[in-house]
């Protein structure tokens, strides 16, 4: 006999295409909680099935979470509140963390139940660096913001990781190249299900594939950090040393050059002193 949850925010994640990966803690917190705060409710219902289970569920999404927030943090002062999205690890592109947030304020037990995660499944297909990722969500549909998005993000030296839509996939991975230069992506789609695949290659090259022939299903961009920055030339040196020497003694002139433009400090120092004496 399944032992009675106790009151609180449980977050439970669920699978994004195959329905064998639920795992069995989160079969039973599901099949335990009270209420179940869902995005679609005939989504959770099919899920509700596959496990042998029936629970009320309440919709929260985008539309209704302001309203319904507050009741759904009432609840838990005495009953088990579970909260999944449609596919993956609830909090991950949707509302949830106000939820998170509101139940802590109040004093409530908050559980995660973690799972599937789109975006940590296309990391581990795609062949890229993953010591270090920035998780980027949905870049702006329109094409000014979009641009804004990818430039603010370009310097940053680490993996990205973005979702998008099939209708939309050669556009951004078009835009991604142009802003960002010609990396290395992986485009995933499908992950867990039949039609599983990552298709990796040059970001440019990826965005000519699915030009003129966008895919269906659910899809993960994954990008490559920026590669090591080309030494700065002796132009750009002396003129930020000279810039430099009117602040700054030689000596921290010198070091504050050398780590902007990733020089030696010695030889950057003998310069300042030629530039000095000039």
């Amino acid at each position: 006999m399944i032992a009675p949850l106790s009151p609180g925010l449980y977050i439970v994640a669920t699978p994004i295409g195959n329905l064998g990966d639920l795992s069995p803690r989160a079969a039973t917190i599901l099949s335990s909680a009270d209420v179940i705060a869902v995005e679609d409710s005939r989504v959770t219902a099919g899920l509700l099935r596959h496990i042998g289970t029936k629970r009320p569920m309440i919709p929260y999404h985008d539309h209704n979470a302001e309203g319904v927030r507050p009741g759904l943090v009432a609840r838990m002062a005495q009953e088990a509140v579970a909260l999944v999205s449609d596919a993956g690890t609830p909090l991950i592109s949707d509302p949830g963390y106000k939820l998170v947030r509101d139940a802590r304020a109040a004093g409530h037990l908050v559980v995660t139940v973690p799972g599937p995660c789109a975006a940590i499944a296309a990391l581990t297909l795609a062949g890229l660096p993953t010591d270090r990722f920035f998780y980027l969500g949905f870049l702006p549909p329109k094409q000014h913001a979009r641009a804004e998005a990818i430039a603010e993000v370009a310097a940053v030296r680490a993996t990205l990781v973005l979702y998008e839509s099939g209708p939309r996939l050669g556009a951004t991975l078009a835009a991604l190249a142009e802003g960002l230069g010609d990396r290395e992506a992986a485009v995933a789609r499908e992950i867990t299900k039949k039609f599983e695949e990552c298709v990796t290659g040059t970001l440019s090259k990826l965005a000519e594939r699915y030009a003129e022939a966008p895919p269906r299903g659910e899809i993960v961009i994954v990008v490559g950090p920026p590669g090591e920055a080309p030494p700065a030339d002796a132009e750009t040196a002396d003129a930020a040393l000279m810039e430099a020497l009117t602040r700054l003694p030689v000596s921290k002139a010198a070091g504050e050059v050398a780590k902007k433009l990733g020089l030696d400090r010695k030889e950057l120092y003998a310069r300042a002193m030629e530039l000095k004496g000039q």
